[in-house]
């Protein structure tokens, strides 16, 4: 590892902290794919869209720690409106996010397949860890900085990759003068040349229907799509479609690899 130009980290979150401690006073570049480091100081967040020169400080960078699939989803929906007043940082924001069961790692995509589980078939999505503090909340709060800690209802469907993460914005929380139109289009700047970053145009409630949202929609590549739902009681609802195998997981590990590289920063990843 010592010699390499960068090494990825694939471990569990232990085993990533003292594999870290083996490059300390050493040349080698690291990016850590637990969760581990998200938080942690001297390392920078390899969520390329976060904000303007981010990029720079990935590439850059000697320590770097990918962002988890539900956590960069949710960052991308909610900083914008931070950073623009959209919504106060101490607001009470709650997030709904549907995950296919390859997010739990080996041992629930085992379960999922089990005949025995009871699970295959599944015509409803379960609940997930709702029962304690999910461990992508410190860095969901960090990098959208909010003041307060969001409430996070992750769920599995049954299905083997894919994510659908929404967060809806009840009207009393959106600061005066804001509508989903005004909304749409802060987003629409804001990630205007984005090769990864797609937002949709504004949703009405005559284009919903019940295909809409398909959580699978951006399987197999390293894209994620944003929507903006307005409704007729000046409700927002966010929505953030993609793989969590993807622009979620392996696929932003490869988009800092590039960075870090000195790469075109869409080698080797499907849009």
């Amino acid at each position: 590892m010592l010699s390499s130009d960068v090494t990825l980290f694939c471990l569990p979150d232990e085993a990533a902290r003292e594999a870290a401690k083996w490059i300390e006073g050493e040349a080698a570049r690291l990016i850590d794919a637990s969760s581990a480091h998200r938080v942690s100081p001297g390392w920078v967040y390899g969520l390329p869209e976060l904000a303007q020169g981010q990029r720079d400080k990935i590439a850059s960078a000697k320590l770097v720690s990918n962002p988890g699939c539900y956590s960069s989803s949710f960052i991308l929906l909610t900083r914008p409106l931070i950073d623009a007043g959209v919504i106060a940082r101490d607001c009470p924001i709650s997030t709904h996010a549907l995950s296919g069961f390859s997010g739990g790692g080996r041992s629930m995509i085992e379960k999922w397949q089990s005949e025995d589980s009871g699970l295959i078939g599944l015509a409803y999505e379960s609940p997930y860890a709702l029962g304690r503090k999910h461990k992508h909340i410190p860095e969901m709060m960090a990098y959208a900085c909010l003041g307060q800690e969001p409430q996070f209802l992750p769920a599995v469907g049954p299905f083997f990759c894919g994510m659908r993460v929404q967060v809806p914005l009840h009207a009393s929380l959106i600061q005066e003068g804001w509508t989903a139109a005004k909304i749409q289009d802060m987003l629409a700047d804001r990630y205007e040349g984005e090769s990864f970053v797609k937002v949709l145009p504004l949703k009405l409630e005559s284009d919903i229907s019940e295909t809409s949202f398909n959580p699978e929609a951006c399987n197999f590549t390293n894209r994620i799509e944003l929507s903006v739902v307005e409704h007729p009681r000046g409700h927002v609802l966010l929505v953030a479609i993609l793989d969590n195998l993807g622009k979620g997981a392996s696929g932003m590990a490869v988009q800092n690899l590039n960075l870090m590289l000195g790469l075109p920063e869409a080698t080797g990843l499907p849009l």
